[in-house]
């Protein structure tokens, strides 16, 4: 970790900890031992711990939407395929998360304040990653794709509580069916028959 730049390693360090200990339990002084930095040091690139944490969320919500980045890119054309993709994405990924589970979730679980600016990163986040789906929903021909995008949501969102909270076992399979049910569903138009 010492040889990244301060600003990264506080990052990555900060990431370690609100992963494995929550945000509400760690400090900044915890942040600097692990960053192997200072405090003052923390406070010139981020101007709070708040700050810190929003930045940390935008880079997660970053990679997420890098998800659908790629999945668009490896099947141009072919929105089922990529909503496929991406409940593999999460799929693959949840036996990574079932330690601790979701880090918006949690998150959210942690900053009740609708005003709280990581707050605000989540919701935007959400709110875009849901845009995005409904749009694949629609260019899947889906018949309701605003309702098709809320299902596949609520699915990909309860398999990553459901295999942190141990209530379901193969959660990965699992998903996958729901969302190939979804997707396979009968349509007046669109791509599948």
């Amino acid at each position: 970790m010492a040889k990244l730049p301060p600003r990264e390693r506080i990052l990555d360090a900060a990431e370690e900890l609100f992963q494995s200990e929550g945000i509400q339990r760690v400090g900044v002084q915890a942040i600097a031992e692990k960053a192997e930095t200072t405090k003052m040091a923390i406070y010139r690139h981020f101007e709070t711990k708040d700050a810190l944490v929003a930045e940390w969320l935008r880079i997660l919500a970053a990679d997420y939407q890098e998800a659908f980045d790629r999945v668009e890119a490896e099947f141009p054309n072919r929105p089922e395929e990529q909503i496929l993709g991406l409940a593999r994405f999460i799929a693959e990924g949840l036996p990574e998360i079932s330690h601790r589970g979701c880090p918006f979730i949690n998150s959210l679980a942690e900053l009740p304040d609708r005003s709280h600016p990581a707050r605000q990163v989540i919701e935007k986040h959400k709110a875009r990653q849901l845009r995005r789906l409904t749009g694949m929903c629609t260019e899947a021909g889906l018949p309701d794709p605003e309702q098709a995008a809320a299902e596949i949501t609520f699915a990909l969102e309860g398999a990553q509580v459901s295999t942190q909270n141990g209530s379901i076992d193969q959660a990965g399979d699992r998903l996958m069916r729901i969302i190939e049910g979804i997707i396979d569903r009968p349509r007046t138009t669109g791509r599948r028959p």
